[in-house]
């Protein structure tokens, strides 16, 4: 079955952001129909009280819809809703005038004023509000102030004391200026969201171009010369043997030779490239992490002392539980223990980002995208694994978290003994 909260924990940190700005804005239609429309019939009576409501619910529908095209318009996704923002303006001008004349005009009582009033004042200052998500920031402000200055004209037109139109069209002013402000400031957050997130993914791509870059320049260095020199001595070896010149054998010798070194030279690089130092692995984790606002922390024993390919072995381990940490759930924390305990090292990492209950997401889908060769995912990591007897477990450890566990024998002199201490005082 599932649960609200899978919902919102499946979201990207920019996706939470934007959801949480579109209902905020959504509510306040939401509390202008319940708080302000609902509220109103009582003292304007069945009658004049539903044609308040009706006014204050298409004004609210309106307020709704403009807030979603013009959240789409800033992000891109839609054209500007010109002819929404005309149509919202020209309502909440509309609703505005009627809660005058309902003043004015309406029943002798004062609970009748003060519902038009508020009414009045909810309209004038929510419309300019929500206008102000889809215009430029510069034309925010001046849409508040046009409405502020709309509000003292009409009043003042309508025979209200000076005095009263100026504070009202100041309280107009003043409401609508900071709604526009937080509407300005909440589109501005969203954008730095988006902009964060997509420079953090640039920067992962960059860091995996430059990794390629520099597996290219390493293997040019190591066969741009010896590819030059078999190339040399093969066109010498082929004139020599046109000629009929025994030191053609020699020359084809030597090009033997040159191939298998340049073949063993090849390995070495790709050997190099595929190896993964634990310790380097470890602080390169905790920097990844750190970068993308997971907190990230390593305790227990040290890798100083482990074997090389245990070392190598835990050391990809890393690099793929922090990919997994990054490209699945959202996480908060992240926690990397490793220690040698009974003749075994133990690596342990486990975050709170687990998004599937039951599944484990951070899992589940790097083991699906396996190919079930020592590539990325876990069933790569358990192949790598099971060549030097090692097992690797993941899955939900319970209460949002996820957790992946390394285990390696280690013969008894590969033990540690600063390591073995180190356990023992975190498991004491």
């Amino acid at each position: 079955m599932r649960g609200p909260g899978r919902w919102w924990r499946r979201k990207s940190t920019p996706e939470k952001v934007e959801t949480y700005t579109r209902w905020s804005f959504h509510s306040f239609a939401v509390v202008e129909f319940f708080f302000v429309g609902v509220t109103a019939l009582t003292p304007l009576g069945v009658r004049l009280g539903g044609l308040v409501l009706l006014m204050v619910g298409v004004h609210a529908v309106v307020c709704f819809a403009t807030v979603s095209r013009a959240l789409d318009w800033t992000r891109g996704r839609r054209p500007q809703p010109v002819r929404l923002l005309w149509t919202l303006a020209a309502v909440t001008a509309g609703v505005a005038v009627a809660t005058i004349g309902i003043a004015e005009r309406g029943p002798d009582h004062e609970s009748v004023g003060t519902a038009a009033a508020a009414v009045f004042g909810v309209v004038l200052i929510f419309g300019p509000g929500i206008i102000a998500l889809g215009v430029r920031p510069r034309w925010a402000f001046g849409i508040a102030g046009a409405f502020a200055a709309g509000t003292c004209l009409v009043l003042l037109a309508l025979g209200a004391p000076a005095l009263a139109a100026i504070l009202t069209a100041v309280s107009v002013l003043s409401g609508g200026v900071f709604l526009a402000f937080a509407a300005v400031f909440s589109v501005w957050l969203l954008n730095a969201v988006y902009e964060i997130d997509e420079a953090r993914e640039n920067r992962a791509r960059l860091a995996v171009a430059e990794e390629r870059l520099r597996f290219g320049r390493d293997l040019h260095d190591v066969m741009g010369r010896n590819l030059a020199v078999i190339a040399l001595k093969s066109e010498l070896a082929v004139q020599l043997a046109e000629r009929g010149r025994p030191e053609a054998v020699a020359q084809m010798i030597e090009v033997q030779r040159l191939a298998r070194e340049s073949q063993r030279e090849v390995r070495e690089v790709v050997r190099g490239y595929r190896e993964a130092d634990l310790t380097s692995e470890l602080a390169g984790a905790q920097g990844v992490l750190a970068a993308a606002g997971i907190s990230c922390t390593v305790s227990g024993g040290t890798p100083v002392g482990l074997p090389a390919g245990v070392q190598s072995a835990l050391g990809w381990v890393v690099r793929e539980a922090a990919t997994n940490v990054l490209r699945h759930g959202d996480a908060q924390r992240c926690e990397v223990r490793l220690g040698v305990l009974e003749g075994r090292v133990v690596l342990t990492v486990e975050n709170d980002g687990v998004a599937e209950a039951g599944s484990g997401s951070s899992g589940s889908s790097a083991s699906s995208s396996s190919s079930g060769s020592s590539g990325s995912g876990l069933a790569g990591l358990r192949e790598r694994l099971a060549e030097i007897d090692g097992r690797l477990e993941a899955g939900p450890a319970g209460k949002g978290l996820f957790r992946l566990t390394a285990e390696i024998p280690l013969p008894p002199v590969a033990v540690p003994a600063a390591a073995v201490r180190s356990v023992r005082e975190v498991t004491a």
